[in-house]
């Protein structure tokens, strides 16, 4: 069975996912939300099998390592851990309205591994910096960290149109939506969960670099974003425990945090440095 016909497949198993996600909540079924939360799980569960027979078509290869080491298969992993994280936070506040806002980005992750022609999904051997027992959990705990902000920025964008929820406007769509002191907790435990995580990566990413180049650190663009990101994300806990910010505050700075994210995730992959085997 060919992996990344399973991954285009699934690529669109999300999309129908959010449409159904979308069409629950703007005609306010029950019944179109629920088979959102189906479609996610059949295109996770798929998801999980192509990453695994991608991992032992490498084997058979005899260039055998884990499915993180290029930019598709890391956009496939991005996806992966995203629909994780969101599955469990459905399974866990028991509400659906959040799909409508998380599915599309793994939509988009997936369409764009998927089908940009400047993006390569053959299995290639790792290049000699890869080839470290530090691959992945420097791989794993970035891109769950990436995934925890990624919610943090759906159930940012959640609060803002929630606050445009008023007596007078008695709009369903808004209403089906948490209520905002729910998705500002929501909010606030997904950046301490990605903040931890990208910590973690940090720090396997320098021991690895000690391991692969003689340097923990070396200000490689990627690195000096990675850092710029934590610091984002540092400050929204600092203000949130000191100064007492909530609500549309942190959800700007999520934001903003987000933009970073996906700056040091695809930006830099662009820039000379010792990561630009990333954008291939």
């Amino acid at each position: 069975m060919d992996n990344s016909l399973i991954l285009s497949y699934t690529t669109f198993v999300y999309f129908l996912a959010f449409m159904g996600y979308l069409a629950g909540m703007v005609m306010n079924r029950a019944a179109l939300s629920r088979l959102g939360t189906y479609l996610s799980l059949l295109g996770f569960l798929a998801q999980t099998l192509a990453i695994i027979l991608r991992w032992v078509e490498s084997y058979e290869m005899g260039i055998g390592h884990a499915p993180l080491s290029n930019l598709y298969e890391s956009l496939i992993f991005f996806s992966w851990t995203l629909m994780l994280l969101y599955l469990i936070l459905e399974w866990r506040t028991k509400n659906r309205t959040i799909g409508t806002f998380v599915t599309p980005l793994a939509f988009l992750a997936m369409a764009y591994a998927s089908f940009s022609p400047n993006i390569s999904s053959q299995i290639q051997p790792l290049i000699p910096a890869l080839k470290s027992n530090w691959l992945i959990s420097h791989v794993i705990t970035c891109f769950f960290g990436y995934a925890a902000f990624a919610l943090s920025f759906g159930v940012s964008i959640m609060y803002l149109l929630k606050r445009l929820d008023t007596e007078e406007k008695d709009n369903r769509f808004l209403r089906l939506i948490p209520s905002s002191s729910i998705l500002d907790d929501l909010n606030y435990q997904m950046i301490v969960i990605g903040f931890l995580m990208l910590t973690l990566g940090i720090i396997t990413g320098s021991v690895w670099a000690h391991s692969a180049w003689g340097s923990y650190w070396s200000w490689d663009p990627k690195e000096t974003w990675s850092l710029i990101t934590w610091l984002v994300y540092a400050s929204v806990i600092h203000t949130r425990l000191v100064k007492g910010w909530t609500g549309k505050k942190i959800a700007i700075l999520s934001i903003v945090g987000f933009a970073c994210v996906l700056f040091t995730y695809f930006g830099v992959n662009y820039l000379s440095g010792l990561h630009s085997y990333a954008k291939k």
